[in-house]
């Protein structure tokens, strides 16, 4: 139990990791700094960073011996890491126009949209359960987004690049699952990481080439990355081979509520009643669409 509680606390430091970020990106808006610097900053230095954990790994026999086999292995492991470039510029874009607790509830669609190319790609019929708990993600993101409110002021733009970051989220996820799970998970992250570099570099470099603030890698840059790329991945290591799949997904949904938390105490965006029914709505889809797992498979590996 003393392990399962270990676990659980290290994939809750790393959910509350992605959690912190948006506040972070909101501060460095607030010090004149572009979407494109903070995204090239933090997947760069991120990047970087990863590259040099990678060589303090203990040495083992290689997972994959056939060269070919290997370099397919990481060419598809570069290429699902495209969508977390994708990610990340999306929902910077995004958090230009809407508040924090808007960007991340937007962020959360990815719960739903997972369950919609489940069914589409994999042929998975969703269940009723899995029906029910994404009309709740959708009533609770209505109310905490304050679609209902006559004078909200959520603009559409926003909501545009919060849905595609969403939709980019949900292909991280199901590729990340799936493609070169023979590595190191932070070995995986790290080739991921290069393919977010690629898409990355090839979108903010062009804006980024007439102007670009450096000082964005003094301060903020850093920041992010350890907060978003450095240490969600230490912590998620660490933590979920303690507990199962089912029990990572529902403590992971920590990283709502502290996405809201920071941004009503540190940047003192409003909030409301309807906005906590609609999160706790979210909050309770998740723990309903996992539960069975939790229960099904053990908590930790034998």
């Amino acid at each position: 139990m003393n392990s399962i509680l270990k676990g659980g606390l290290f994939v809750a430091l790393g959910a509350s990791c992605y959690g912190l970020l948006t506040t972070f990106v909101k501060l460095a808006y607030e010090e004149h700094y572009t979407a494109y610097e903070v995204t090239f900053a933090q997947i760069l230095i991120g990047y970087v960073a990863l590259v040099i954990l990678n060589l303090f790994l203990k040495k083992k026999a290689p997972p994959i011996t056939d060269p070919k086999k290997k370099r397919k292995t990481l060419f598809y492991l570069v290429l699902a890491g495209t969508s977390l470039g994708f990610t990340s510029i999306f929902y910077y874009l995004a958090v230009q126009y809407i508040t924090v607790s808007v960007g991340i509830v937007l962020l959360m669609q990815s719960v739903w949209i997972g369950v919609v190319l489940d069914s589409i790609i994999n042929k998975v019929k969703p269940t009723k359960l899995k029906i029910v708990s994404v009309i709740l993600i959708l009533i609770g993101t209505v109310l905490a987004a304050d679609l209902l409110m006559q004078q909200q002021n959520v603009e559409i733009i926003g909501i545009g690049y919060g849905l595609l970051a969403a939709l980019s989220y949900t292909i991280t996820i199901m590729t990340s699952n799936s493609v070169g799970t023979q590595y190191h998970p932070i070995t995986r992250s790290k080739w991921m990481m290069f393919g977010g570099l690629i898409v990355v570099s090839i979108i903010t470099l062009p804006e980024l080439i007439d102007y670009m603030d450096f000082g964005i890698f003094t301060l903020w840059g850093p920041i992010l990355a350890l907060f978003g790329t450095i240490l969600p991945p230490l912590f998620f290591t660490a933590g979920m081979p303690k507990i199962n799949v089912g029990l990572g997904a529902i403590i992971s949904s920590i990283e709502l509520p502290v996405a809201v938390l920071m941004g009503y105490f540190v940047l003192h965006e409003d909030q409301n009643i309807f906005k906590w029914i609609g999160i706790v709505l979210i909050l309770s889809s998740i723990v309903l669409m996992n539960l069975k797992k939790v229960k099904k498979e053990p908590l930790e590996p034998e």
